[in-house]
C-alpha cells in the first residue's frame, strides 16, 4: 500500500527507475570527466619525465665527453711542463759546459802564454 508521505519513487517505480539510470549516466559521465582530467596530467607527467630522461642521458654523455677532454688537456700540461723541465735541465748542463769550457780555455791561454813566456827567443 502506498501512502502521499512515501518518496515518489516508491509511488511511481519507474520514475525511481529513470532518476536511477539518470544518476547513474550522470555518475559515468563524472567519473569518466575525473579519468580523463586525471590522465591529461598523468600524460604531462609522463612526457615531462620522458623529455627530462633524454636531457640526463645527453648530459651524461657530454659530462663523460668533458672529463676524457680535460684528462686529454691535464695530460698536455703535464708533457708541457715536463718539457719545459727538460729545457731547464739542458740550459743548466749548456751553462755548466759553457762555464767548464771557459775554465778549460783560461787553463790553455794561461799554458800557452807560459810557454811562450819561458821559451828561447
Amino acid at each position: 500500500m502506498l501512502r502521499c508521505r512515501d518518496p515518489p519513487e516508491l509511488r511511481e517505480p519507474w520514475w525511481g527507475e529513470k532518476r536511477r539510470q539518470e544518476a547513474i549516466t550522470a555518475a559515468t559521465c563524472l567519473t569518466e570527466a575525473l579519468v580523463d582530467h586525471l590522465n591529461v596530467g598523468v600524460a604531462q607527467a609522463y612526457m615531462n619525465q620522458r623529455k627530462l630522461d633524454h636531457e640526463v642521458k645527453t648530459l651524461q654523455v657530454q659530462a663523460a665527453q668533458f672529463a676524457k677532454q680535460t684528462g686529454q688537456w691535464i695530460g698536455m700540461v703535464e708533457n708541457f711542463n715536463q718539457a719545459l723541465k727538460e729545457i731547464g735541465d739542458v740550459e743548466n748542463w749548456a751553462r755548466s759546459i759553457e762555464l767548464d769550457m771557459r775554465t778549460i780555455a783560461t787553463a790553455l791561454e794561461y799554458v800557452y802564454k807560459g810557454q811562450l813566456q819561458s821559451a828561447p827567443s
